[in-house]
């Protein structure tokens, strides 16, 4: 399971010209799920993603999590994180699971952000989406199990 988590003023997806998911000060998370991947790794990354410290503090520094700022999740699902492209310029995506297993996992992500945070937004699945954000720093962390 990878997680890439970009720290954001704000930021929003559309599908189909409407906005289904926004959010201001938080994380915007692209979300790839792998063919093995369980549900105890998603525990694992939704709380390193909670507790992941990377606001500034007072003096600067990349202290405070996201519940110390009020922050807030817009999660998106995103397949082509497992894209191969090691053979050929055309990526593969074996590795990625399959919508079944992947949505399950991205629900559950879902559910289990929404427990620790007061505002959490999203994609829709299997959506072609249109994503704004404005990548505050920009600070881009990708998180992995």
């Amino acid at each position: 399971m990878r997680f890439v988590v970009q720290r954001v003023k704000n930021a929003n997806v559309k599908v189909d010209g409407k906005i289904v998911g926004q959010i201001n000060k938080g994380y915007m998370v692209l979300i790839g799920v792998k063919q093995d991947d369980t549900k105890e790794e998603a525990d694992y990354l939704v709380k390193k993603l909670i507790n992941l410290r990377v606001f500034e503090d007072e003096n600067g520094k990349m202290n405070l999590s996201l519940n110390d700022v009020h922050g807030e999740l817009l999660l998106i699902s995103q397949f082509t994180l497992y894209g191969d492209c090691s053979n050929g310029n055309r990526p593969s995506f074996t590795e990625a699971a399959k919508p079944d297993k992947a949505n399950e996992l991205y629900e559950y992500i879902i559910e289990k952000c929404k427990e620790k945070i007061n505002k959490v937004d999203t994609g829709m699945f299997g959506a072609d989406m249109k994503v704004e954000l404005l990548n505050d720093g920009p600070v881009t962390i990708i998180m992995e199990k």
